[in-house]
């Protein structure tokens, strides 16, 4: 078996990141974990042989295509990582693809109360750059809405209904029900994947062409209509709830393995 050097980016070095790199070394792979204590993006990095990119934070995504600019392996890819990172950017790319997802607004909170009528509310604020529930809450009324000179907010209509967080590690998917506007870490209920959820699932990878090995989508069915909205896409989250069969740690190891040997080997032919 090649002997592989391989870079972790990550904002931490417990957690999934520390667990990554337990089951790579295991398997026989040198690993090297990057945070924002070690990180420098220059031509030190270069010396790995490829990259996993734990953290969607932007400063690691800059490390990611810094390195891809200079011909290195990058997964999950730099590019796909930004386009969940950032809200605007998925929020539309999931109408491309032909999902729903809740109306949003984008301005200043001066805009916001002399444009937005009184039935628009409940809104949820959420961070332009982020995903999961950090700086996320929810917005009541104008009382809630805070002026901060003309800095743009991101508002996205509150659904009201049942809130899923759905894993999805190669083609096994793990559903489960969360309270609303929750982290990743809080207790869920695992449940059946209904068939529309599966289908939707299935329908966001397809658009990624075999890029997207795993993720997960935090999705809400609707009290009203039953149809089901996409709140938000997560790239590489830690899977701290999953609860189906397989480890999901060695499982996304030997995903990562494979592909970067794909791609490499279409790169030689190239």
């Amino acid at each position: 078996m090649e002997k592989l050097n391989i870079g972790i980016l990550s904002k931490r070095k417990t957690m999934l990141t520390g667990k990554l790199k337990d089951c790579l070394e295991d398997k026989g792979f040198n690993v090297s974990i990057y945070t924002l204590k070690n990180l420098v993006i220059n031509e030190m990095l270069l010396e790995e042989d490829f990259f996993i990119l734990k953290s969607k934070s932007l400063f690691f995504l800059y490390a990611g295509f810094f390195l891809e600019a200079n011909n290195k392996i990058v997964i999950p890819n730099p590019q796909i990582s930004f386009m969940q990172k950032n809200r605007i950017h998925s929020h539309f790319l999931m109408k491309k693809i032909g999902l729903l997802t809740p109306d949003i607004y984008l301005g200043t909170v001066d805009t916001f109360k002399n444009n937005l009528d009184v039935n628009d509310f409940p809104l949820i604020l959420k961070p332009i750059m982020g995903s999961g529930s950090k700086g996320v809450r929810l917005i009541k009324s104008f009382k809630d809405l805070k002026s901060e000179d003309r800095v743009i907010i991101y508002l996205e209509k509150f659904i009201k209904g049942i809130h899923y967080n759905i894993y999805f590690i190669d083609n096994e998917i793990c559903t489960l029900i969360k309270p609303p506007l929750s982290h990743e870490h809080v207790n869920m209920k695992k449940i059946e994947t209904p068939d529309d959820i599966r289908d939707l699932i299935n329908k966001w990878r397809k658009f990624f062409n075999g890029d997207l090995l795993f993720g997960h989508l935090d999705i809400v069915r609707e009290d009203t209509s039953n149809r089901l909205f996409v709140v938000d896409p997560g790239s590489f989250p830690e899977f701290s709830n999953w609860k189906c069969s397989r480890s999901y740690v060695e499982n996304i190891c030997d995903l990562i393995i494979d592909k970067y040997r794909k791609l490499k080997k279409n790169f030689n032919k190239n």
